[in-house]
């Protein structure tokens, strides 16, 4: 990747990262999980997908379901950025008199389904990603989850179907923060070895640093590549809170409701660029 491609994402996701704390003023948002996953759905949207922001609807897009739905500031952010949604709205994510609010809501261009109770979109993906293959179109759909919601078991039988049916134009892509609510996912049902997990119900699986650009295109590029009749699955090491040094890696820091003091704070963190991105890790492919 370049360096100018490099700074145009960096400068995006710094942007995503202002429109989340901001919603975490007032009455709050789900602030730590929604800054994990800020640089996913910034490459996703810059890079990887193919979608057009001012035709959301446009049949030959590549689908994305935000199957954490509680991450939805991060999606949204991305919509103020890509010129799909205005940045005012962002005010009324607390509001009855609007769609802004703390899960998806199809009512927003751009969002695919509503999500937010766990463990369903990746059997709403697959279903999309079979009808896809049926008519013949070489669309592809990406399924955000997160790292608790792999405790539903709904996820892994989806996988099983998704192979056995060699859905080659699905990506999971797993946020792998560490956390579930306000728990660490190892001390309350572990999850690892993970990667091995999703090999053995059968899926295609890179693992990398999901704060890293380079390190996601290499894995994004080679699940592309690889299209082996199975469904890729990105396994992307995050950290919560990430960009805000004094709330990351932080159980406590879930759910947020910040002052507006607290509000100013962050901002000027996230301007100054005092979080640098996690050292890139290996790319593990199997």
């Amino acid at each position: 990747m370049n360096d100018a491609k490099r700074a145009d994402l960096t400068q995006f996701a710094r942007a995503v990262r202002r429109h989340i704390v901001r919603m975490a003023g007032g009455g709050g948002c789900f602030l730590g999980a929604s800054l994990s996953c800020a640089d996913l759905i910034t490459y996703l949207y810059k890079e990887e997908l193919r979608f057009h922001p001012e035709r959301p609807g446009d049949d030959d897009r590549d689908v994305l379901l935000l199957s954490k739905g509680h991450d939805v500031p991060a999606l949204y952010g991305a919509f103020v950025e890509l010129g799909m949604l205005a940045p005012e709205r962002l005010a009324n994510h607390l509001s009855p008199h609007d769609h802004i609010y703390w899960h998806p809501n199809r009512s927003i261009p751009g969002v695919e389904f509503h999500s937010g109770s766990l463990g369903h979109c990746l059997s709403v993906g697959m279903g999309i990603a079979y009808d896809f293959r049926l008519r013949g179109i070489d669309n592809r759909v990406f399924v955000i989850l997160g790292d608790g919601e792999l405790n539903e078991g709904s996820v892994w039988e989806s996988l099983l179907v998704a192979c056995a049916y060699k859905l080659e134009n699905l990506v999971v892509v797993v946020d792998r923060n560490g956390f579930q609510a306000n728990v660490r996912t190892e001390e309350l049902i572990p999850l690892e070895p993970l990667a091995t997990k999703f090999v053995a119900f059968g899926g295609q699986v890179c693992e990398v640093d999901g704060h890293d650009f380079d390190a996601l295109e290499r894995g994004f590029g080679l699940l592309r590549q690889a299209r082996a009749q199975r469904p890729g699955v990105l396994i992307a090491r995050t950290r919560r809170g990430k960009g805000i040094a004094q709330i990351e890696d932080r159980a406590d820091r879930w759910f947020c409701r910040l002052s507006d003091a607290e509000v100013a704070a962050m901002l000027a963190e996230l301007d100054g660029g005092a979080s640098s991105a996690l050292q890139s890790g290996t790319l593990v492919v199997r």
